[in-house]
């Protein structure tokens, strides 16, 4: 366990207990039954508007009568089938694990670590851009989990016909190449052949929309990196030096141009964009997808990241729910991920509601990692799979896909699917 490791603004003594105990810290404790009366909790304040809705349950189901005619008996959550198609993989649940970065955290060992979990679960994940440029490509020149050490712990575990990777490529990672490294690594020839492999274009982030990643490095690292990044001496410590990348230009013309190019030089390849919360949302989804993306994955303002200006975290980008809203409203869509301060079920399945067919743990499965690096991330897991079984079972459905507006209620709104 990395003892300085802390999430600000997260619930991290939550998914440190999801960690550490799995599906158990779905209940109350088990001893205080029948001994004690439970009911909302008034200490959670909602910060975001996801968190304002709540699940609404009907009282007449004719999906269950149908599952009852199916099954030849009542259903029940068990019966909650959460294999999921994701940008074009096959998940074991109708989540992935969103991108670390070239972060310390995450090279210190834990993306390594996080990636053979991820693989054995059979979801999805999502390799971070700037590592490459930052610690190499194998990571032996600094000691690190450099991009190809997680491919092959990745690759090391995942089951046949589930899973799949993709591999997040900035301005800077086009320089060092880094999609042309993976098609052709050895490493990646078995995920590549079976359909399991994916580039995926990052426009912005959640939680920096409109600025490049950025991360503190120390004097010798930043002149080592001056050529790929920019980096200027913001704290006036003489050790210490602020690491930034460029985000990129992008237009309508750019990004189609720029997925087609993909398609084109990488075709056994899927083909996955990430945006940040933008005004115009919606306009750059319709464009991903009228070029042939297999997957958008759209990152709210709640999105957390390894280091930026703290205005932003509270001041700048859409609510991943208004990202949503203004997403469904564009008939014809395909495949959309949503991240953003997801690490439990009723949040994932609000997201599922509102047209996401999957929900992205970024913050939430470093911590577990890093509170056990052996299965942090399955115990995490098996908390919320259960959280969406009692969720999806108790709105009378049995699929993530079957999740609908109707299944949400704001008290801002009457109605969300109008």
């Amino acid at each position: 366990m990395t003892a300085s490791l802390t999430a600000e603004g997260f619930a991290e003594d939550d998914v440190r207990e999801r960690a550490r105990t799995g599906a158990a810290a779905v209940f109350p404790p088990h001893d205080e039954y029948g001994h004690r009366l439970f009911g909302a909790r008034t200490d959670r304040t909602a910060t975001d508007p996801l968190d304002t809705l709540r699940l609404v349950p009907p009282v007449l189901m004719p999906h269950r009568l149908e599952k009852l005619v199916e099954l030849a008996r009542e259903p029940h959550y068990g019966d909650v089938d959460l294999t999921t198609d994701i940008g074009g993989f096959r998940s074991t649940a109708p989540v992935y694990v969103s991108a670390f970065g070239s972060t310390q955290v995450a090279d210190s060992g834990l993306g390594t670590a996080a990636s053979r979990q991820a693989g054995r679960l059979g979801i999805p994940m999502v390799i971070g851009e700037n590592i490459v440029p930052t610690v190499g490509y194998t990571g032996a020149d600094t000691g690190s989990g450099g991009i190809l050490a997680r491919l092959r712990a990745y690759e090391s575990e995942v089951p046949d016909g589930v899973g799949g990777i993709a591999f997040q490529q900035s301005t800077e990672d086009a320089d060092a190449e880094v999609w042309n490294l993976i098609y052709s690594a050895p490493s990646a020839q078995n995920l590549l052949e079976t359909g399991r492999l994916a580039f995926e274009l990052k426009v912005g982030q959640g939680a920096k929309p409109g600025l490049g990643g950025m991360t503190v490095v120390g004097t010798e690292t930043a002149a080592r990196l001056a050529e790929h990044f920019t980096t200027e001496d913001v704290f006036g410590d003489g050790e210490h030096v602020l690491r930034s990348s460029s985000p990129g230009t992008f237009t309508e013309e750019i990004l189609r141009q720029q997925i087609r190019f993909m398609r084109n030089n990488y075709p056994r390849a899927r083909v996955w964009v990430k945006l940040p919360p933008g005004r115009d949302v919606r306009t750059a989804t319709a464009v991903a997808w009228e070029a042939g993306a297999d997957a958008v994955t759209v990152d709210g303002a709640e999105g957390g990241s390894g280091w930026a200006p703290r205005p932003f975290f509270d001041h700048v980008g859409l609510p991943l729910a208004e990202c949503l809203r203004r997403v469904r409203a564009w008939e014809g869509g395909g495949c959309l991920l949503a991240s953003g301060r997801m690490w439990e079920g009723s949040r994932v399945a609000k997201a599922l509601a509102l047209g996401a067919r999957a929900a992205g743990l970024g913050r939430a499965a470093l911590l577990a990692v890093d509170e056990n690096p052996d299965d942090g991330l399955d115990r995490l897991l098996a908390c919320l799979t259960l959280e969406l079984r009692l969720i999806i079972s108790a709105l009378g459905k049995y699929a993530p896909a079957a999740l609908a507006p109707e299944d949400v209620w704001s008290p801002t709104t009457a109605r969300l699917d109008s």
